[in-house]
């Protein structure tokens, strides 16, 4: 059965019902076909560059929880864009990533901004990647990139699209299709973690990034206070999985398996859900586990229960087998309640002449950051900084990129804020960002100004690349160049783009800059001048 439909139109019809009417992209001329005629109840968010473009979606998809959609140029824009899709990637985003392609009848000469292997190109960074046979199949090939990035574990998706297809004849309206979006676990493996869980004398919980994007934030505390055991989370994580305020909280978990193995002694059980085991990085030699120490970890990745060196795995939504377990493990009578993290160190104070420390920096914003505000941190440098003075506390309010790669935090805070706005959420985005880190992607900034979107960045300025001079020490590498970044005018930059700007020096400068950020008509970039610091690696 046909009808008078283009296959332009069938997509589209699809993509309403789909409720996917944002699309983020920098046009290129093989999309133009794709973007004609633009619908009214679409929006467009345009990027400055690809990797921005891909990054923002990320950031939206996350505060939205349904795939965002990424329009990219051929085999050009994807390149720009892959690093942002490898965070996607990592961080579980999912997202339906299109590219133009050359027309079908030139494709096999090569012409120019042809992509000859359009579906090897974004591997293995994505779930699926996908060219359709014939312009007929373009509806239903979006169909299915939906199923394939809405199931867990969840991703970005690839679809490459000869430019002449869409004014082609549609067979038909396309296809709708709903998808299960939740595996529950094996109900008799999870029992027998139970009473694993209840023979142990010392557990130790480890609450990773799947929980938060599972929704499973409530479940995780109460599980957590049934148990009545420490509970650490992830390295490097992407997302915070446990209030960082609870009695329980003990802190993240180390980055190298030397340490990891120190911090696990004595502990006669691993309890991870929802987390890899373990985020290494980098290479200290040691084992995994100390003997006497057994390990079960629950996620919805296939990839990461085979990758486990240690322990025994559950495949299946963490939220889920968070809910289950409650009901199934019994409440400690008699284990003694874990020390509290030690939150009352001093302020490492700067003498008034020099740049502020981090702890002022982070310790500042904590007096005057709303408590519903959600962190964007790419400041790789001040981990630890944060963590101990903007804990996190509440669910879906830290982000971090996926990936390890700096770049995403700008753009991604924009996607976050974007987001927020589309599900009618008001809230701050406050994203720290490292000198360094500010510039992979400062063009996404102009979006913000754009579309006046409340996000204060918070740029701490310590002229290098500090992370890297800690890893040049642990490697043993001096003399590594480059690591210097004199001559940076920030606040300059962001003026140009169309944001508000503070330069300042002050803790008081500082809380007054940011206070007037709050109220201000769309984003702002404050700058401030940090002493440089080498952080704890391993």
């Amino acid at each position: 059965m046909t009808d008078d439909k283009t296959v332009h139109a069938a997509t589209y019809d699809l993509l309403r019902k789909l409720g996917i009417t944002t699309v983020f992209g920098n046009p290129g001329s093989t999309e133009e076909t794709f973007l004609q005629d633009f619908p009214d109840d679409f929006t467009y968010v345009l990027g400055l560059q690809e990797a921005s473009v891909l990054a923002m979606a990320d950031g939206f998809a996350q505060a939205t929880g349904r795939p965002a959609l990424v329009n990219l140029h051929t085999a050009a824009g994807t390149g720009n864009a892959m690093g942002s899709l490898v965070a996607a990637y990592r961080a579980n985003t999912p997202l339906i990533v299109t590219a133009g392609q050359q027309t079908r009848e030139m494709s096999l000469i090569d012409p120019y901004l042809n992509n000859p292997n359009a579906t090897l190109m974004p591997q293995p960074w994505v779930k699926w990647a996908h060219e359709p046979a014939r312009a007929e199949d373009v509806p239903a090939a979006f169909m299915q990139a939906y199923a394939v990035a809405m199931q867990e574990p969840r991703g970005p998706v690839y679809l490459s699209i000869p430019l002449d297809d869409w004014q082609k004849p549609a067979q038909g309206a396309a296809v709708v299709r709903t998808v299960s979006g939740h595996i529950a676990p094996d109900a008799e493996r999870l029992t027998e973690f139970a009473e694993r869980i209840n023979r142990a004398r010392n557990p130790l919980l480890v609450l990773g990034p799947e929980v938060d994007r599972a929704g499973g934030w409530d479940a995780g505390i109460a599980f957590a206070e049934k148990l009545g055991a420490p509970v650490r989370g992830s390295a490097l994580p992407d997302r915070i999985s446990f209030p960082e305020n609870h009695p329980l909280y003990a802190g993240p978990m180390p980055m190298t398996i030397a340490e990891v193995n120190q911090l696990v002694y004595g502990h006669d059980l691993v309890i991870v859900i929802g987390a890899q085991v373990f985020r290494y990085y980098p290479y200290v030699a040691g084992e995994y586990l100390p003997e006497g120490t057994d390990l079960l970890q629950i996620t919805s990745d296939p990839h990461l229960a085979s990758a486990a060196p240690v322990g025994d795995s559950l495949v299946g939504d963490v939220r889920i087998a968070l809910e289950m377990l409650v009901n199934l493990v019994e409440a400690p009578v008699d284990r003694p309640a874990p020390a509290p993290l030690d939150r009352n160190r001093p302020v490492r104070t700067s003498a008034p002449s020099d740049p502020l420390t981090a702890d002022e920096v982070y310790a500042t914003l904590s007096t005057v950051k709303p408590d519903d505000a959600a962190v964007v941190m790419e400041s790789t440098s001040t981990m630890a900084e944060l963590a101990q003075w903007l804990p996190t506390t509440k669910s879906g309010s830290f982000f971090a990129t996926g990936s390890g790669g700096i770049g995403w935090g700008v753009p991604g805070a924009v996607g976050l804020a974007l987001g927020d706005r589309d599900r009618g959420v008001e809230r701050t985005i406050v994203a720290t960002i490292g000198d360094g880190s500010f510039q992979y992607s400062i063009q996404a900034i102009w979006t913000a100004a754009q579309h006046k979107l409340p996000i204060v960045f918070v740029v701490l300025r310590n002229n290098e690349y500090a992370i890297l001079k800690s890893f040049a020490e642990l490697e043993e590498t001096p003399g590594v160049p480059g690591l210097e970044l004199p001559g940076l005018d920030i606040a300059s930059l962001a003026k140009g783009f169309g944001c508000h700007t503070a330069e300042v020096t002050t803790t008081d400068e500082l809380a007054g800059a940011f206070t007037t950020a709050l109220n201000a008509d769309g984003p702002t970039v404050i700058v401030v001048p940090t002493q440089p610091q080498l952080p704890h690696l391993g």
